[in-house]
């Protein structure tokens, strides 16, 4: 029996991220082989031409899964009737300016699309933030959208906990899929705080601590966290352009996970309302280990004795 289709609507699917992230939904790498989708597509007015070209490319590649395909500039055309939106757009620090003057300019962005979301979009709604600053973003998101449930916005911090599994994965050389449960504590920014205390890798002979495989707490409790902390800066010094092809990726894999759920044993790192759970402030959107399961995530709790010491 054929599915019906999801509508995924990504803002500034003009920009790097936009282009590379509608493809992969289109293909299925965020919902999965079998379910079809129709892609919602906004832009600011300078863009129009360029989204139009998204447009053309994506009809051009004939995905089976693309079931229709809506590019527009109008906020409220853009978010009627979607079930999954994935907020990349927003102001753009630039030089000169201080990380106040880019919140005061998405303020205005982030109002105008959660009211529209609020109003016109599907009643179950799940929301990621990725624009920076990713976390701050998705409380004005949640301000001016209140109807939308708590549980229902979530920032992106996948980028991060990826970056972290791919340095684990070359320092002990085994793939990336043999690396799990590491912890994004904390901001998508550089405060965060990597965590593999309770990461582990699958070996010939089981499961092995990191810790234990690495054998080396210095570069674990150094260079490792400063890594994955600037990993952003270290991307845009080489390609004089910011993260788009892993921030894409991260978001497919954060919303396929909430959606489709985490394996057994498994957790990922998710930007989520705090509940008050490790004593961080509830309300605040803060990065936390989480499973998901039935299109909900919970964060994992009592496992971490260790966070108050590192915090």
């Amino acid at each position: 029996m054929a599915r019906d289709p999801v509508r995924v609507l990504v803002t500034g699917a003009a920009g790097q991220i936009g282009y590379a992230i509608v493809p992969m939904v289109a293909r299925g790498v965020m919902l999965g082989p079998d379910q079809p989708v129709i892609l919602h597509m906004l832009d600011i007015e300078p863009a129009a031409e360029a989204l139009k070209g998204v447009k053309m490319e994506l009809i051009d590649a004939a995905f089976p899964l693309l079931k229709g395909v809506l590019a527009t500039t109008d906020v409220v055309e853009a978010c009627t009737g979607v079930n999954i939106a994935v907020m990349v757009g927003g102001f753009p620090r630039k030089e000169g300016m201080e990380r106040k003057d880019v919140m005061s300019k998405n303020v205005s962005i982030y109002k105008a699309q959660a009211s529209a979301l609020e109003k016109h979009a599907a009643a179950d709604c799940k929301v990621l933030v990725v624009a920076n600053p990713a976390n701050t973003n998705a409380l004005i998101l949640k301000e001016f959208a209140p109807s939308i449930p708590e549980k229902n916005i979530t920032c992106l911090t996948r980028l991060d906990h990826n970056r972290a599994l791919g340095q684990i994965s070359e320092r002990v050389n085994v793939q990336v899929s043999d690396v799990k449960n590491v912890i994004i504590w904390g901001n998508h920014s550089s405060t965060q705080y990597p965590d593999v205390n309770h990461a582990t890798v699958n070996t010939s002979s089981g499961e092995k601590p990191v810790r234990e495989l690495v054998a080396d707490d210095k570069w674990l409790n150094g260079d490792f966290i400063t890594t994955v902390q600037q990993r952003g800066a270290a991307i845009i010094k080489a390609r004089k352009l910011s993260s788009a092809l892993s921030a894409a990726s991260s978001a497919c894999d954060h919303i396929r996970d909430w959606v489709l759920g985490t394996p057994k044993g498994t957790w990922v790192s998710m930007g989520v309302y705090s509940d008050g759970s490790y004593g961080i402030q509830s309300g605040l959107i803060y990065s936390f280990p989480v499973t998901c399961e039935g299109g909900k995530w919970s964060i994992v709790q009592g496992e971490f004795s260790l966070f108050r010491e590192i915090l």
